[in-house]
């Protein structure tokens, strides 16, 4: 028990590390203490999660021509235009923007064109940018459990099927889009009177009192709409639009996809005995491709959706670069694609590192928390959270706690359920999107706090996830 909670730390410890240096350092130092459990504990290296790697290169890849085509400022502007005219109802609008384009785009961080703009909106209206400026970069987080082609969502499918639950992506979409809507607007409506208003706070006066101070707040103004967008950019913006449509179009109707001998093992068949020392179960056979009569047989199994996914990505994003003027240079430069190759490197590492180290305790993990999970089974929420917090991924989270889950015989419908909650990185500061979004604030009012934990993404954050946690926990329940 010492050796196991002594490895935990040195996970723990890996991951603090990272988290402390950020980008790329998160999935690197992740790897140093991967190396210490293999080299220095000789603990069995887990499975790096090559699916979920290969899903988002595809996506990014794809995004990231889009954005290289312009198409991304065409949504962008889309999305000022409504804010623009409808100021006044920026706090509720703005998340929704930020939402439904990381949903879209499968990832969060498409909206950094947008944050400066939401920022300048509300200051325009005299409305406290803390308001609506919390809540949308929350927003643009959460829309990745909302995403048909976000890692998070695919790899939840890939693994509930493996374990025996079968649902689609739109199954997923099905409970997850509407309970983080609603979460979203919980915590818009948390946020609407909060803090002073401007002209009532004393620090907000105080600085425009100072004229170099009043013209950097109120002297410059951030917008998209005087950008004129080529027609290029908008056939980006369709095509791209038409391969999420495909892809949702083959996770419902899979039927319509090729199908391909699969193996699998025959359910209750005795160990393969060789020799004296050596057997094999039917499960081994089947990694290793081995067909034996009795113990394992062959059936009709479609191509994947992770396969589909694949596909249809690079499909869609080298038809941009033919008929949408696409330079694969520029999308390469690009903030969606560098910053979607940094969670690849991030994913790679922190979910070999943690697989690594709960495949080797698999049997203690389930002795501890059986009796907690089967009385209370709600409760891998809060395992989920804390796993968030520390590894800034939702698809990490889900890669690397979703099997220990279903280990624990937790209802493939109860972790649905609780899939928003894969959301925690918002509860320590230090995410790209948080600390743009302070930047972004010329008012001064979207802040991390003195103590680091009083910052401007709590509430907003807690109860968002709280309320899409049990509004999804409710459909789940009600749906399956």
């Amino acid at each position: 028990m010492l050796l196991m909670i002594l490895q935990l730390m040195i996970v723990l410890l890996a991951l603090w590390v990272g988290s402390r240096y950020g980008s790329l350092a998160l999935g690197a130092i992740s790897g140093i203490g991967l190396a210490i459990l293999v080299f220095g504990f000789g603990l069995k290296p887990g499975s790096p999660p090559t699916d979920v790697i290969y899903i988002i290169i595809a996506a990014v890849t794809c995004a990231g021509i889009m954005q290289a085509s312009g198409g991304m400022d065409w949504l962008i502007q889309i999305a000022e235009r409504l804010l623009r005219k409808h100021p006044d109802r920026i706090t509720f609008l703005a998340p929704l923007c930020t939402f439904f384009l990381t949903v879209l785009v499968g990832t969060g961080h498409v909206v950094y064109t947008l944050m400066p703009i939401i920022c300048d909106i509300a200051l325009k209206k005299g409305i406290r940018p803390e308001r609506p400026c919390g809540v949308a970069s929350i927003a643009s987080q959460v829309g990745i459990t909302c995403s048909p082609i976000a890692a998070a969502v695919v790899a939840f499918v890939s693994i509930s099927n493996a374990n025996g639950f079968d649902i689609t992506i739109p199954q997923v979409l099905m409970v997850s889009i509407p309970a983080c809507l609603c979460g979203l607007m919980a915590a818009a409506t948390a946020s609407y009177k909060r803090g002073l208003d401007l002209d009532k706070d004393p620090k907000f006066q105080a600085r425009l009192q100072i004229p170099e101070q009043r013209e950097y707040i109120y002297g410059s103004g951030a917008t998209t709409l005087g950008k004129v967008i080529p027609v290029e950019a908008k056939r980006a913006v369709f095509i791209f639009l038409g391969a999420l449509l495909v892809i949702v179009f083959f996770a419902i109707f899979q039927s319509v996809l090729p199908t391909y001998d699969t193996l699998r093992a025959v359910k209750g068949a005795d160990p393969l005995v060789i020799g004296a020392n050596t057997s094999f179960s039917a499960d081994q056979l089947v990694k290793a491709g081995v067909h034996v009569d009795g113990m394992t047989e062959f059936f009709q199994k479609p191509l994947a959706m992770n396969l589909v996914i694949q596909i249809v990505m690079i499909t869609a994003a080298a038809l941009m670069i033919i008929f949408c003027k696409a330079s694969p240079k520029k999308a390469v430069a690009g903030p969606v694609w560098q910053s979607g190759m940094v969670a690849v490197v991030a994913i790679y590492g922190i979910a070999w590192l943690a697989d690594t180290y709960f495949s080797n305790y698999l049997g203690e993990m389930q002795t501890m928390l059986t009796e907690v999970v089967k009385e209370y089974p709600w409760s891998i929420a809060l395992v989920f959270f804390l796993v968030s917090v520390l590894i800034n991924s939702q698809g990490a989270v889900v890669v690397t706690m979703l099997p220990l889950a279903y280990s624990l015989d937790i209802s493939g419908v109860v972790l649905l359920g609780v899939l928003p909650s894969v959301y925690g990185y918002f509860f320590i500061p230090n995410y790209p999107s948080d600390i743009a979004m302070v930047n972004f604030d010329r008012s001064g009012t979207t802040i991390i706090g003195k103590y680091l934990l009083n910052h401007s993404f709590m509430m907003p954050g807690l109860v968002c996830v709280i309320t899409s946690t049990l509004v999804a926990y409710c459909l789940s329940m009600l749906f399956f």
